[in-house]
């Protein structure tokens, strides 16, 4: 097995990359959908249903498979041999962010459900601040890669 993921090694870091890529414009894309849903569409109207249709769309079929993908690459790059090194702080700092973003994926599912459901409560303002959210966890995780303190 150690062998197989030393060979396979540059492919899973390959696809780790596209599957984060993939994840984060997502992560970043849908608050901003959810801004202007929240600010230019009444609810029950036209403009709301195609909000709708393009949020769960996004979610459903890019965003939360390409962090399935983010997981599993990276869970099989954390078992490759001489990838990371435990003893060290950077492991468990990007871990942490990584679990971070992951709940705020989920968070943004259930405002998806908000939406459907014609409950959302949330501003356009706060949907705008949120949206910086996914940028300060994608620069720690960067930097603490980059860096590895």
């Amino acid at each position: 097995m150690t062998e197989l993921l030393t060979w396979l090694y540059p492919w899973m870091k390959t696809l780790h990359i596209i599957s984060v890529m993939s994840w984060m414009a997502g992560l970043l894309y849908l608050p901003r959908l959810m801004v202007y849903h929240t600010e230019n569409a009444i609810i029950g109207g036209e403009m709301d249903a195609t909000f709708q249709v393009m949020e769960h769309r996004l979610y459903q079929y890019i965003m939360t498979p390409a962090m399935v993908a983010t997981w599993l690459f990276g869970i099989l790059l954390s078992l490759t041999p001489y990838v990371i090194d435990w003893h060290q702080i950077w492991p468990w700092v990007k871990l942490l962010s990584i679990i971070l973003l992951t709940g705020f994926h989920h968070w943004l599912g259930a405002r998806n459900k908000d939406f459907v459901l014609g409950k959302n409560n949330i501003s356009g303002r706060q949907f705008r601040l949120l949206n910086e959210v996914p940028t300060i966890l994608m620069i720690i995780i960067v930097a603490s890669v980059v860096v590895k303190y």
